[in-house]
Parts: structure tokens; C-alpha cells; sequence
């Protein structure tokens, strides 16, 4: 599903990514990890294709990553708010369906898929934070993506709704969808089938959560990620 080779870059003359490789397949729950300013929101982008690269190649379903037929393919959930305050739930998503092309029979079925029933006329500005995210997810559902790939779409939330979101992530992964979710809250790993922990641009752990704590010799995430990075040059 996504294919990274020798990535590498670079901007304002600093290198961003280093010689990043990994492959992700059909169905995974990938949590991308790390601390401020490891990469992982510019090793999103370049998953998205909007990224200027270096050197390396990153493909998507087989193509180059960006490339027009994944429009449709892709879904991407920025950490800021994506919809329009202004407009109720079901307008947000009948507008982004359009932009997309998907059919309006979408909107009931991601509206289902998030659990926003309730809130179909409901302003935006007047939702919580826990069901903006939501609204951000489904709209990013529209025309059935095969990968989504999520900015940090927890920060901010209470337990209660972070663990509402990754129930939603986990029964995503087993219908099939490939999922990158990037965060720097250690805890959100466990939920994770793999781990993807990036220090300065570099990928320095490639894993499931289980064997991060059998590497570091530790029971916590938290003292997990500081003892790996600590031990990494």
C-alpha cells in the first residue's frame, strides 16, 4: 500500500529526512512517533505528495505519491480543524463530496461511520472538539479511501474521546483501510499494530509496540521512546 525508498529532504538547506525506508501493507494501524520536529509531519506530506523530495521515491497503491488517480484514494486529516465552521455537519460533507466527486450517498454512510447522527444539522462552531475531529474524519472517509493518513488527530481530547477515535481507527484497519497516525503522546502506541518512532529526521525504530518495550527492557511507552532515543546517536 505504501512503498518509502531512501528518502531524503531538505529545506532551507537543512536535511529534514534522512535515507527513510519502510513499506506499509493493506490493513495496518501505523502509528507514526516522536518528538517536535523529528519529520513526521513532513514525512506525511510526502506520503500526500506535496512534499518537494530530494532524492528516494514514495509511492502510494503503486503510483507515485500525489499523483491525480489517488485523489479519491487518499484521505488526509489535518491536526487543525478542515471544515467550515459555518456550515452544519451535513453541509461540511455534502461540499467536500462534490469537491471530490464521491457520490451523496457518502455522506449518510460517513456520517454512520463516525457516529455524528445526532448532529447532521448541528452548526460546526457549535460542536465540541471530540466531534470536529469527527466531522475532519468523515469528511476525509468520502469516496471510501484505501489509506488515510491522520496529523495528530487526538490532540487536544479528553481520554474518553481519544479512545472513541482509535476504536474508529482500529475497526477502519480490519475492514481493510491502511492507516498512518502521527502523534507524540507515548501512550496512544499500545493502540498501534506497528510503530514508526522518528528522532532528527531520522527513522530510528520500526516495530510492533511490544517489541519496542522488549528492546528498551522497560513497562512504559513513555520511558520506552526516551530510553531508544537516548540510546540512538
Amino acid at each position: 500500500m505504501l512503498r518509502v525508498k531512501n528518502l531524503r529532504v531538505v529545506r532551507a538547506r537543512r536535511e529534514v529526512l534522512s535515507d527513510i525506508s519502510f513499506t506499509v501493507e493493506r490493513g495496518e494501524l501505523v502509528g507514526l512517533l516522536g518528538p517536535s520536529g523529528s519529520g513526521k509531519s513532513t514525512l506525511m506530506r510526502s506520503l500526500l505528495g506535496v512534499q518537494i523530495i530530494a532524492s528516494g521515491t514514495v509511492e502510494v497503491l503503486g503510483a507515485p505519491a500525489g499523483e491525480s488517480g489517488l485523489r479519491t484514494r487518499v484521505g488526509y486529516v489535518t491536526q487543525a480543524p478542515s471544515v467550515y465552521a459555518d456550515l452544519s455537519v451535513r453541509e461540511n460533507l455534502a461540499y467536500f463530496a462534490d469537491v471530490l466527486g464521491a457520490p451523496h450517498t457518502d455522506v449518510d454512510r460517513v456520517i454512520n461511520d463516525v457516529d455524528l447522527g445526532h448532529h447532521t444539522r448541528s452548526l460546526v462552531r457549535g460542536l465540541s472538539g471530540g466531534e470536529i475531529a469527527r466531522v475532519s474524519l468523515a469528511a476525509a472517509l468520502l469516496g471510501n479511501p484505501q489509506v488515510l493518513v491522520l496529523d495528530e488527530p487526538t490532540v487536544g481530547l479528553d481520554p474518553l474521546l481519544r479512545r472513541d477515535l482509535w476504536n474508529i481507527f482500529q475497526g477502519l484497519a480490519s475492514s481493510g483501510v491502511t492507516l498512518i497516525v502521527s502523534s507524540h503522546v507515548m501512550d496512544e502506541a499500545q493502540r498501534c499494530q506497528r510503530l514508526l518512532l522518528m528522532r532528527e529526521g531520522h527513522l530510528i525504530f520500526d516495530a510492533s509496540p511490544r517489541e519496542l518495550l522488549v528492546r528498551t527492557n522497560t513497562t512504559d511507552y513513555d520511558a520506552a521512546m526516551v530510553s531508544l532515543i537516548e540510546a540512538t546517536p
